[in-house]
């Protein structure tokens, strides 16, 4: 345990700060308990502060610390705990956020849905972070009392549970908004078809204009917000890009999509009311409806007029964008927003999805630009999203430096994020060095390759069969060998400096098998070519049989990773791949001892011609988003 370096006393406490101070003194250095050494900090409620949201703490032989939420008291706490010892050699601080809503939505529905004490953890790093608002994005992962199938052998939370998780966020000062999907993005759901056929349009989306399907959002709003205080809720309707084109067109006919998605949202807002609730969406349809290509950032966009004077105006829409890097942009997208009469909500992304480890460069060259384009506009409301796309690879831990710069973006006094304060705060916050734990990205960020860049090579390198072959191409005849060989290494010296740096065993194990991987298809290729059989007898004894060793060590450590955080339903999906990876290795064992026995003349798969199939584009070196992508060229239904 640590040692406490802090002591507050519950009895000098204001009351709605007891019980978050409680929760945070079983895990961080922090008593309350007047221990020797220990230095007190009391808190004071500062009316001054209270309209506006801040904090200052005042340092003489004890801290005081004036606030005016409970989340600038407990963001308060996390700069002390990341000062340490040293807080009196550190200056008085005063902090004025420039959001109203800093928030963090965590994927729950790609398989990795995080245990109930994961969330917790989280929730407590958030509050020392400054974050006020939490959403778990939950598609099917949640209770629905009425529909059984609703988190069916996928980890769903439970009312109760969820119950227990906003109680628990409340008393750190952070609201919980329920987060689910009311139009797309519900195959989980629409695949139990015996209970859900007459509400499905596509494999993905709701039947629109079925009453049917608006007794089962009733069903799925009223029990996804009953476990929460909060009255705010996200019924998601993003990427519906299938809208309307299923069963709805064989029963109605061609659709005007305009007046189907405004007809729908208007249906999901008359439940809303009726529960009393102000919501937000995702506000991609609308823009993509009104582009010829269906993109969403497209900047002339032609949303018609008769359509944005019939949008609600009792929705919140919020502006996801993941992917631009200039002020610029963001300007004229928020700009084209307040031309349909909104202020949106920010919602930046964390990177962490489609990848092993979460890639912070590109979060923070993203996310800075939005977040200072947010300011210049007066936009009140942001949060930070995860994602778990392909079945949630990550350890969703990675994320939670995006997080903290995020939070640094919210109450810095100037545009500009202090690089030393951040790192300052995210050891007092997550109790683990800032640059240590962001390493892991540099499994995706070879010497060739420009930082910040898109790409997941890890992820093609890890799962590429070691038959087939089919991502070799990409990597353009250069070894990487070396440099994954020397990452692990790297990875290795930084476990154990810190209680959380032990979560880099997972990318320095990834980095290890890539290393011994990477190459070894090229040379034994060579070889057969060669008719070296020596030299394939080697490779075989001193690098494959290896390398399948430490491939089974991956696996272990994956999984372990994997039970200690999320709930056990959906490992099925990663040890399917590493079965896959294990066996196709196995086989490749086989094949070459039959061959160097006389058993089979020749190995076809070793004489095929490898092509590359796509380009890398100037911020994408090479990603490749899906495991079946990766692992066959054949389909798999």
């Amino acid at each position: 345990m640590d040692k406490k370096i802090f002591f507050i006393n519950l009895e000098k406490l204001h009351e709605e700060l007891k019980e978050g101070v409680k929760q945070l003194a079983e895990e961080y250095p922090v008593s309350i308990e007047n221990l020797k050494d220990s230095i007190e900090i009391l808190f004071e409620k500062d009316s001054n502060l209270l309209k506006t949201g801040g904090l200052k703490v005042i340092k003489n032989q004890k801290i005081t610390v004036k606030y005016g939420r409970k989340t600038d008291a407990f963001r308060a706490l996390g700069r002390l705990l990341g000062e340490k010892e040293k807080v009196f050699k550190k200056p008085d601080f005063y902090e004025i956020p420039k959001f109203t809503m800093l928030g963090v939505m965590i994927e729950s529905s790609r398989n990795g849905v995080m245990t109930v004490e994961n969330i917790k953890a989280f929730l407590r790093r958030f509050a020392l972070m400054g974050i006020n608002m939490t959403m778990l994005y939950t598609e099917d992962t949640y209770e629905v009392p009425e529909q059984p199938f609703f988190g069916y052998l996928r980890g769903g939370y439970t009312q109760k549970e969820l119950k227990e998780i906003d109680d628990y966020a409340y008393n750190l000062g952070i609201e919980m908004i329920p987060c689910i999907q009311t139009l797309s993005h519900l195959a989980q759901i629409l695949q139990w078809n015996t209970a859900f056929n007459d509400v499905t349009d596509t494999i993905n989306t709701l039947l629109l204009e079925e009453e049917k399907t608006y007794k089962l959002l009733e069903q799925m709003i009223s029990s996804a917000t009953a476990p929460y205080r909060s009255k705010r809720i996200h019924l998601g309707m993003d990427e519906a890009l299938d809208l309307g084109n299923g069963r709805y067109r064989e029963l109605h006919g061609e659709p005007n999509r305009f007046e189907l998605m405004n007809g729908h949202l208007a249906r999901v807002l008359e439940i809303c009311a009726k529960y009393g609730l102000k919501p937000m969406i995702w506000d991609d349809m609308f823009f993509r409806i009104g582009s010829k290509t269906h993109d969403y950032y497209e900047l002339d966009s032609n949303i018609p007029q008769n359509i944005i004077d019939n949008i609600p105006k009792n929705v919140d829409f919020v502006y996801w964008d993941y992917y631009h890097r200039d002020y610029d942009f963001y300007m004229k997208f928020i700009d084209l927003h307040k031309r349909i009469g909104k202020t949106p909500i920010a919602a930046p992304g964390a990177w962490n999805w489609g990848r092993f480890w979460a890639n912070i460069p590109v979060a923070d060259i993203t996310m800075k630009p939005f977040m200072k384009a947010c300011r210049d506009n007066n936009i009140k409301e942001a949060f930070i999203t995860t994602w778990g796309d392909d079945e949630m690879e990550n350890d969703i831990y990675s994320a939670l430096p995006a997080v903290q710069s995020f939070a640094e973006s919210g109450y810095s006094d100037t545009n500009e994020i202090d690089e030393k304060l951040l790192r300052e705060n995210f050891y007092g916050t997550c109790k683990v060095n800032y640059d240590d734990f962001c390493l892991g990205y540099k499994l995706d960020s070879p010497p060739h390759i420009k930082e910040p860049d898109e790409n997941n090579m890890s992820k093609w390198l890890l799962w590429d069969d070691m038959f087939i072959g089919l991502c070799e191409p990409l990597q353009e005849g250069r070894s990487f060998k070396k440099y994954y060989s020397e990452l692990a290494g790297d990875l290795k010296k930084r476990i154990g400096k810190d209680i959380y740096s032990k979560r880099l065993a997972f990318p320095m194990q990834i980095a290890k098998v890539i290393s011994m991987k990477c190459d070894l298809r090229k040379e034994l290729v060579s070889a057969y070519r060669k008719k070296d059989k020596k030299k394939l007898a080697l490779l075989l004894k001193n690098e494959v049989r290896p390398l399948l060793a430490e491939m089974k060590k991956l696996w272990q450590l994956h999984c372990a990773m994997w039970r200690s955080t999320y709930k056990p339903f959906g490992l099925e999906c990663i040890e399917m791949r590493y079965g896959t990876l294990i066996t196709r290795t196995q086989s490749l064992i086989n094949c070459l001892e039959q061959y160097l026995k006389g058993k089979i003349k020749n190995i076809p798969e070793f004489e095929t011609q490898l092509l590359k199939f796509q380009k890398a584009s100037e911020r994408n070196t090479h990603g490749v988003w899906g495991w079946r992508r990766i692992a066959t060229p054949s389909s798999i239904s």
